[in-house]
């Protein structure tokens, strides 16, 4: 009899499959409580991060929200900016995110294009700041 979850011990862990990638399930793993009560109805604020911004640009591509070669290109763009200079991240997320926001407009997932686009901001915020601190 198996009662590892009623004793705390959950020893199941989600794998990439059709329906969830492994960028979606780094990013769901990016969330964490001090506390958690079950009781309690705590709001999930995912931290702005590149497996977040990867996690959004799967859903699109599986939901078919941007063209599969502007996928693509997303992709590589997240891939250079994130190897890039802390300079260098700040300016290709923020040019990313503006082609982004135009492409939103002629998207059937305009939110979730523009939520990538915020996400990608707040990433290019957050390498500015490490910046001025260098």
């Amino acid at each position: 009899v198996s009662s590892e979850i009623a004793r705390g011990l959950d020893i199941f862990a989600l794998q990439p499959s059709g329906f969830i990638s492994q960028n979606e399930i780094d990013a769901a793993k990016s969330v964490h409580f001090d506390e958690f009560n079950t009781q309690g109805q705590l709001r999930f604020v995912w931290p702005s991060t590149f497996a977040l911004a990867r996690a959004y640009v799967d859903q699109l591509e599986r939901s078919h929200g941007l063209a599969p070669e502007r996928i693509l290109a997303v992709r590589q763009a997240l891939t250079s900016a994130e190897r890039a200079s802390v300079a260098g991240r700040q300016s290709a997320l923020t040019q990313l995110a503006v082609q982004l926001e135009g492409d939103a407009s002629g998207s059937g997932e305009a939110t979730r294009v523009n939520t990538l686009a915020k996400t990608l901001r707040d990433l290019a915020a957050a390498a500015g700041a490490v910046g001025s601190k260098l």
